[in-house]
């Protein structure tokens, strides 16, 4: 397995009890084929520019190993959750 970085962008005026739901879910996809070393919350953050005009976002940094299938599923359910404004999934070299 290798080892990524994860950077979700939620929208900042969603519920928190949502945005849980939905880091859950993003843990579960990680966790049925991998495993999670971090999670950081960074909070509110303003943005470098607009997005749907929209200045601020929520935002969760997470560490992970996994497949490329893991990858694959993440990047699907960020592209179709209405609360994720953007995402990025690196993988770190060793």
């Amino acid at each position: 397995m290798r080892k990524y970085e994860g950077v979700f962008i939620f929208l900042p005026n969603m519920e928190e009890e949502k945005r849980v739901q939905l880091l859950n879910r993003f843990k579960g996809i990680i966790e049925a084929d991998g495993s999670i070393s971090n999670v950081d919350e960074w909070g509110v953050r303003k943005l470098a520019y607009l997005i749907d005009d929209i200045g601020e976002g929520y935002y969760v940094l997470l560490n992970f190993e996994g497949s490329s299938e893991v990858i694959k599923e993440l990047d699907r359910v960020a592209r179709i959750s209405d609360g994720i404004m953007r995402h990025m999934i690196v993988r770190i070299e060793e």
